[in-house]
């Protein structure tokens, strides 16, 4: 999981996604956001979609898609549109997470409607809603999705109740922030207590949390100075971060919790070699 507003490069792009699929790993995903959050200026982002359209052209095996494509930037048939169009490019390894929105600084800055946390949850419910229309029911609108009957759809958040019902009707998964193992448990059966309720299937539970591995404790130390001096402060280490032993049972707790895919936060993108160590974390996970 690539923070892409933080000043990555094309060149660094490419290089990411060659060391995803050189590592074995299931995917590459990406955030959405036009405006740096951790490195602040001049670091800023190329565009989620038509980078991940590029990378399609240039993988052969992983899963692409963005954590999480804000409703705010895009309107229902643009995105559902763009996402369709990576889905043919990449032969259907394409995913849409979508969201409704939070950085309001980067709305200003660009020019988006930001409005209540209400207007956006609104919003969402209405995009979900017409892009499921237009991959599955819509007979006008062409090409159809490769992968059918549609991509996958992720919507997340903390297992409120309003995201939790809009994922149960609309999305395939729900995937949470940052959990704790306990969180992660709570979450996991909030929403499948809703989709028991509702009467479908249960979705799969994934979450999205900061990572720093190391094949031993000064490598790690090493990666954690490299991102104090990206934030430009000594800060807590992310949730998961140690040596690949450390790592691997820390993330087989999560699996004891329900956790089923594990977006692993990448801050320092500059560093490809962490990349082949995920690789092994997730080889040592496999059944």
């Amino acid at each position: 999981m690539i923070e892409g507003q933080e000043g990555v490069t094309w060149e660094q792009w490419l290089a990411l996604a060659e060391a995803t699929e050189a590592a074995g790993l299931e995917g590459l995903f990406r955030s959405d956001h036009y405006r740096s959050i951790v490195r602040g200026e001049p670091a800023g982002a190329l565009d989620a979609w038509a980078t991940l359209a590029a990378l399609a052209a240039r993988t052969e095996r992983i899963r692409l898609g963005t954590m999480v494509s804000p409703v705010t930037f895009r309107p229902a048939s643009v995105l559902a549109k763009n996402v369709v169009t990576v889905d043919h490019v990449s032969g259907g390894r394409v995913e849409l997470g979508i969201g409704a929105g939070w950085y309001e600084l980067e709305h200003e800055t660009y020019g988006f409607r930001f409005g209540t946390a209400r207007d956006r949850v609104d919003e969402l419910d209405r995009q979900l809603a017409e892009i499921t229309r237009q991959w599955t029911e819509a007979a006008d609108i062409r090409p159809a999705p490769a992968q059918q009957p549609r991509p996958p759809i992720i919507v997340g958040g903390r297992a409120k109740p309003r995201t939790v019902a809009l994922a149960v009707r609309f999305a395939d998964e729900y995937n949470t922030v940052s959990p704790s193992v306990d969180e992660a448990r709570e979450r996991r059966q909030r929403v499948a207590d809703a989709a028991r309720e509702a009467g479908r299937e249960p979705l799969r539970f994934s979450m999205m949390t900061g990572c720093v591995v190391g094949r031993d404790a000064g490598e790690v130390a090493e990666r954690l100075a490299a991102i104090d001096g990206i934030t430009g402060r000594r800060a807590e280490p992310p949730p998961i971060s140690g040596t690949l032993e450390e790592v691997v049972e820390r993330l087989r707790q999560y699996q004891t919790a329900g956790v089923e895919r594990a977006m692993l936060q990448h801050l320092h993108h500059e560093d490809v070699e962490m990349v082949g160590l995920l690789g092994e974390v997730a080889a040592a996970l496999r059944p």
